[in-house]
């Protein structure tokens, strides 16, 4: 039997991080056939931060999902790091995944069963190349220090609000380092202290980091930290453009009790 991957397309240039080809995106709706996103192109370099902007069914959500591989497009392609995504088998994408994204969700996505640091920990134990579970555990402490969570990583969800929640999801998304960085309005939950704590937080990270971060946001503000600015309108992009000024460099992180 042929290894899917072993077919794929090598790299299409190794400073790209993120491809995306006629992306297409249609769902049945009783007898409509609903057209979400109707051919995207666009690629991401090493290093960048992206916002995605639109209003409610834009497709900015839809968008994210087929670049993180949760979802199959209608037509056209993604690739990460040169590896295209969307035809994989469930066991080889979730390989590609494991390696290469990190996650921020809207709702936390915390297990409510598990504290801080287990949460933390849970992509490294569940991830069958990284065997040093001290190493794992180290790196889940400090990741936890640098949220200022170092006094709460015993704590269970239900014992931390909603800006300390963030943050452990954060310190999560980071713990393989991935490459890339997917956040889905990661602020949206959160008032504008806990959000600003959340943002600096995040940024601070990916730049240590040196992720590629893709961040889908409605908040105007948000994305004047970007480098670059995608705005989609019914599902095609209306604007494209470099940010010739981001916002200033968040502060070096210091989390106020909240």
């Amino acid at each position: 039997m042929i290894d899917p991957a072993a077919t794929l397309p090598a790299p299409l240039d190794s400073s790209v991080m993120i491809s995306v080809e006629g992306l297409q995106k249609s769902i049945r709706n009783g007898p409509r056939t609903v057209n979400i996103l109707k051919g995207l192109d666009f690629s991401v370099p090493r290093g960048q931060f992206v916002a995605i902007m639109g209003s409610s069914g834009s497709g900015k959500s839809t968008l994210l999902g087929l670049l993180a591989g949760l979802d199959t497009p209608s037509a056209g392609e993604v690739r990460l790091n040169g590896t295209a995504i969307s035809y994989l088998p469930e066991d080889k994408l979730a390989q590609v995944r494991g390696k290469t994204i990190g996650f921020v969700f809207q709702s936390y996505q915390l297990i409510p069963t598990l504290t801080a640091l287990e949460n933390v920990l849970l992509p490294h134990e569940l991830n069958a190349e990284a065997k040093d579970q001290k190493a794992g555990l180290t790196r889940a402490r400090e990741l936890l220090s640098s949220v200022g969570l170092g006094d709460r990583m015993d704590h269970y969800p239900v014992q931390l609000s909603g800006g300390e929640q963030q943050r452990v999801a954060l310190a999560r998304a980071f713990i393989l380092r991935p490459p890339i960085v997917l956040a889905d309005e990661p602020t949206g939950n959160l008032d504008s202290t806990n959000g600003a704590h959340v943002l600096e937080l995040l940024l601070n990270l990916n730049r240590v980091e040196g992720t590629t971060l893709v961040l889908v946001t409605h908040d105007p503000l948000l994305a004047d930290y970007a480098d670059r600015r995608i705005v989609l309108r019914d599902g095609v992009i209306i604007s494209d453009e470099l940010n010739p000024n981001p916002a200033a460099e968040p502060r070096q992180t210091t989390v106020v009790g909240q």
